[in-house]
């Protein structure tokens, strides 16, 4: 039996058949949709950004979808919908209160019959039952339209409240009439209108453009909150491989658009949505991921408390991916395009993701190991003094504190190893200090023990 693993791999590798180095790209597109998320792509004109989002949404069956290209003319009605005036008339029921009302459509389906077989009969029992039908469909409708009668009503069907998938081309486009509306729809999930609220099913926003709003322009300030309301964001650029642009020139000249041949249903996208959920993030993890962020915000890259809070729905669709049931250090590097505000930090982060997340045990040491050479340092420039001395062996104890933790933590004999050795060099440097100081020499663990 395929698993939903193998569902969605096979829709990510079709889709990657038909543009040319798009691969990032394209899992992002299902991670989004793993984790019902937002996604922005930037990037020149020309470089396939909407065609790999078409060519995704349009493998998943079953998804109501939606695309608009945005513009300054662009209203609330193109979007959400508009008020049905038909249910303003006093006395009116709206045609969608009548489709709701089991009462009224059991009624409705008894009429039908009855009238069949009146048509086929002329009988004149079945006629006295039609009038009686209508009668009591008539006594429905009052009733509903006493409960319902004046309540203003939206039409939206094929707009963003009847839909599971939307692409807002250009969005920073929107005009200021509109932004509210789209904030609450990305962030809340809501529309309302004429103080009625409605739901709205969808499961990811996408959108695509060639530039991002200049913040510190006052007239485009007030798009900030739009463009934070994109957790993930990825930056596209042309295609730079030679050998693949002459492959895709090849395909496109002996064939036409591939077809449909890798699909996953939308009760399919529900069932690993949940999954997702499912995938353990361990303690580890999370601890690893805050000396990121510690990491990150020492090189100036502002990482809100919301962005840090929420990242963990990313990784755990990335180790889904990957058919892992928990999340490792490996997959944290997916988030260099959740962690990113301006192009410019991309660079920085995916850096720090991949030397503190490759091998993070050895980050660790790395940084304890300055810690002690510093020390050690400062020892030598003030030699002499006994004081700096005192100074010395206390931080060298606090370090060991730092060390024998990661030792009671170790998930294998080759961290175990890693982590032997570096308290060996710490113990080492440790013996030196005192010969030179003249101070007997005691371990680590002895001077731990007599504190």
């Amino acid at each position: 039996m395929v698993s939903l693993q193998d569902k969605m791999r096979s829709v990510i590798a079709e889709v990657n058949c038909e543009v040319a180095e798009r691969d990032e790209l394209i899992e992002y597109i299902a991670i989004a949709l793993l984790t019902r998320k937002n996604l922005f792509i930037l990037g020149d004109t020309g470089q396939a950004k909407s065609y790999a989002i078409n060519e995704f949404r349009r493998r998943i069956t079953g998804a109501k979808q939606f695309e608009r290209l945005l513009s300054k003319q662009t209203d609330e009605e193109q979007l959400f919908g508009r008020i049905d005036l038909s249910s303003l008339i006093p006395g009116n029921v709206p045609q969608d209160v009548l489709a709701d009302s089991k009462p009224y459509q059991a009624e409705m389906a008894a009429l039908l019959h009855t009238f069949e077989g009146y048509n086929q009969t002329r009988d004149d029992v079945a006629e006295i039952q039609c009038v009686e039908q209508v009668k009591r469909m008539e006594v429905i409708r009052k009733v509903l339209s006493a409960v319902h009668g004046g309540e203003p009503r939206m039409i939206t069907t094929g707009k963003i409240p009847d839909s599971h998938i939307c692409f807002l081309d250009e969005i920073f486009k929107a005009n200021d009439g509109i932004l509210n509306s789209l904030l609450t729809a990305l962030n809340e999930r809501k529309y309302t209108n004429e103080g009625q609220t409605v739901g709205i099913p969808v499961i990811s926003f996408f959108s695509a453009s060639n530039e991002i709003p200049n913040f510190n322009d006052p007239a485009e300030k007030i798009l900030r909150p739009l463009y934070d309301r994109f957790e993930i964001k990825v930056v596209t650029q042309y295609v730079e491989e030679r050998r693949t642009r002459l492959d895709m020139l090849r395909r496109k000249q002996v064939s036409s658009q591939g077809g449909v041949f890798a699909s996953i249903s939308l009760d399919e996208l529900e069932q690993m949505q949940e999954e997702v959920r499912l995938i353990a993030v361990p303690d580890a993890v999370n601890e690893l991921m805050d000396d990121i962020l510690c990491e990150l915000r020492k090189a100036g890259i502002h990482i809100s408390d919301r962005k840090y809070f929420n990242y963990f729905p990313i990784a755990q669709a990335k180790a889904w991916l990957s058919g892992q049931s928990e999340v490792n250090a490996l997959h944290l590097p997916v988030l260099k395009n959740y962690l990113w505000t301006t192009p410019n930090e991309v660079a920085v982060i995916e850096q720090t993701l991949i030397r503190m997340c490759q091998n993070p045990l050895q980050d660790k040491i790395d940084n304890l190991r300055a810690m002690a050479v510093d020390s050690f340092d400062e020892l030598k420039a003030d030699s002499g003094n006994k004081k700096a001395m005192i100074k010395f062996r206390g931080e060298f104890i606090r370090l060991f504190d730092m060390v024998t933790d990661l030792d009671s933590k170790a998930s294998s004999d080759t961290e175990k190893v890693q982590i032997g050795t570096f308290l060996g060099a710490l113990e080492a440097m440790s013996r030196e200090t005192h010969d030179v100081m003249g101070f007997t020499y005691a371990s680590l663990a002895e001077l731990k023990a007599l504190q």
